[in-house]
């Protein structure tokens, strides 16, 4: 008789949503596909994690734990943060499409963790502060507005690859050069006049 392992189902669940929504997003994630995936029946999967939404808000949510958890903003070394965070996403490209995902499927209206996200940003812009504070960066952009174009900086190349391989190139020389752009761009941005 086979042991069951409450846990372990619940891991593959949700290794398989995070597949399952970064390839379909939402609306077009199917609960039957997920299931057989992970090799449990739907109705665990609703009773660990709800309805499918909720579902896609607990991956979402995990998914940017684990990178705050290994890459924290870093203002004191803003180009190896960078660059961190490049190797993360390029490593993790399900985190920046469930992000897509969901700006898709809620567009500015208010998401059901507002609240979560709210605090798990507060934290990352408190980051920010402090080295303004500190005067290791500038702060002549409000804290707020730094983070979000620094991770934009770091962040889109993997949001849409099609587009850096048809601008930049997709040889290995020119993914050094961008790597290297966009580091002197977010130095730039942080630089002390």
């Amino acid at each position: 008789m086979a042991v069951r392992d409450p846990e372990a189902t619940k891991a593959r669940i949700f290794e398989a949503a995070v597949a399952e929504f970064a390839r379909h997003g939402i609306a077009g994630a199917r609960i039957d596909r997920i299931a057989a995936e992970a090799r449990a029946n739907k109705q665990l999967i609703y009773a660990y994690f709800g309805n499918k939404a909720e579902l896609f808000t607990q991956v979402l949510g995990r998914c940017m734990v684990d990178l705050a958890i290994a890459i924290p903003v870093d203002v004191d070394d803003i180009e190896g943060w960078m660059d961190r965070l490049m190797d993360y996403h390029a490593a993790h490209p399900e985190l920046l499409r469930l992000l897509f995902w969901e700006g898709i499927e809620y567009g500015t209206a208010e998401l059901p963790d507002e609240a979560e996200r709210q605090e798990h940003y507060a934290r990352k812009v408190a980051a920010v502060e402090d080295g303004q504070a500190r005067g290791v960066i500038s702060d002549a952009i409000p804290a707020r507005d730094l983070l979000f174009l620094l991770v934009a900086l770091a962040n889109w190349s993997t949001v849409v690859p099609q587009m850096k391989r048809i601008l930049v190139g997709g040889e290995d020389p020119a993914q050094e050069r961008l790597r290297a752009s966009v580091k002197e761009a977010a130095r730039r941005l942080v630089a002390k006049p």
